[in-house]
């Protein structure tokens, strides 16, 4: 077997085929990253015109020397130790001939589930790729707990045949329909009115809103992303907001009796959250109709979801904090999970961290997506192949390397 390039079509055909098939090792990807200091090479280890492995590999510099980083890994069976050891051998000659220093890999392999109440971990027989991958010369980074890395290492996975509003958390629940009530719609967006989704998430990345458009105007093509926005639909809010106030107005003349005849503590508390109530819900209809006069369409959330396979990612999302009692990002996510119920099998609602504790800043990202009671993946981590040592070890001395790889 040997190393050689794939054409385009050779590449795309072996990856929409292979088992850790990913949106990370695509032509549009490789595209989207060129356009973004990173040169691209797609791979093949071939015997007899037959693709035993492939890769997107994306070769970069750093303070003058050459990496690779192959998102997401290799398209190979890391199962088989003869194949990834003659593989991993001949990819080291081949990219030392091109003085590349090392080569980064982060394979989507789940060696753990995680229940999401208890915390518990489950390991999968996976384990025992990294030992695999260690035999073949590959290094183990540390794993982390929060985002320290390129991509995330935990994330959190929902299934959408079992998905179902009544089976979410309390708390959840009753943020969705706090947002139906409130007259939240979901559209879907397009490169026109693109430029709405960068306020929301402007204080959550690195990266320039350019980056995310690159995203959109490349995915778009193959039709491979959605780009959603959430408005508030005033004539809805009216509407809603005056069915609950009058619901609530009949609760609370029933407590109000109850408190005359039996003014126990219960049913005086009953009495003073139903007053509450009604009034939330009357400052919700002067809000609405103050708001509908001025005919205006007011957006206050947005997300870019990748569609690969079978699978539906939501890449980025967030919405405007001063519209944080509307519950939009519960809306969002629960629409972006009903608007793919009968196309794709999983909504992959991306990363968390690996510390459930109340004393992790990531605590209520955490619990916001544990919420959606997904499957929670524990991926096996991050391997560098180390071409060069002595000027890895400077690049790693000097901090290079987690200044290019970290993702916070």
């Amino acid at each position: 077997m040997y190393i050689r390039d794939l054409s385009i079509a050779e590449f795309e055909d072996f990856s929409k085929k292979h088992r850790f098939s990913n949106y990370h090792q695509t032509l549009n990807y490789a595209l989207l990253k060129s356009e973004n200091d990173y040169e691209y090479e797609l791979i093949g280890y071939v015997d007899n015109n037959q693709i035993y492995a492939a890769a997107l590999v994306l070769v970069k510099l750093i303070d003058g020397y050459l990496y690779a980083y192959v998102p997401e890994g290799f398209l190979i069976d890391y199962s088989n130790i003869e194949l990834l050891q003659n593989f991993t051998n001949d990819l080291y000659k081949y990219y030392k001939k091109e003085s590349v220093i090392f080569i980064k890999i982060n394979p989507p392999i789940t060696i753990a589930t995680i229940n999401p109440k208890t915390h518990i971990k489950t390991y999968t027989n996976n384990t025992s790729i990294i030992d695999n991958l260690k035999k073949c010369g590959y290094t183990k980074l540390d794993d982390n707990i929060y985002f320290e890395s390129v991509l995330p290492r935990i994330t959190a996975i929902v299934n959408i045949d079992n998905y179902n509003i009544d089976t979410l958390s309390k708390n959840t629940r009753n943020k969705i329909r706090k947002g139906i009530r409130k007259g939240l719609t979901l559209e879907l967006g397009n490169s026109y009115n693109l430029n709405l989704l960068h306020p929301f998430i402007k204080n959550k990345i690195k990266k320039s809103e350019f980056y995310y458009n690159d995203y959109y105007n490349i995915f778009s093509k193959s039709h491979a992303i959605d780009y959603f926005l959430v408005s508030i639909n005033y004539e809805k809010y009216i509407i809603n907001s005056q069915t609950a106030y009058t619901k609530e107005l009949a609760k609370n003349e029933q407590l109000n009796r109850k408190v005359s005849q039996i003014p126990g503590t219960r049913n005086i508390n009953k009495k003073m959250n139903s007053d509450k109530t009604l009034l939330a819900y009357k400052n919700d209809i002067s809000l609405a109709t103050k708001n509908i006069t001025n005919n205006e369409k007011i957006y206050i959330a947005g997300a870019l979801v990748i569609k690969h396979k079978d699978t539906a990612t939501i890449l980025i999302s967030g919405y405007d904090k001063k519209y944080k009692d509307f519950a939009p990002n519960y809306f969002l996510y629960s629409e972006i999970l009903n608007y793919y119920h009968n196309e794709f099998k999983y909504v992959n609602l991306n990363g968390i961290t690996g510390d459930f504790t109340k004393n992790n800043k990531y605590y209520g990202l955490n619990e916001f997506k544990l919420g959606f009671n997904p499957q929670i993946h524990e991926y096996i981590g991050e391997f560098d192949l180390i071409i060069n040592k002595r000027v890895y070890n400077y690049l790693l001395k000097k901090g290079y390397l987690e200044k290019e790889f970290s993702s916070k």
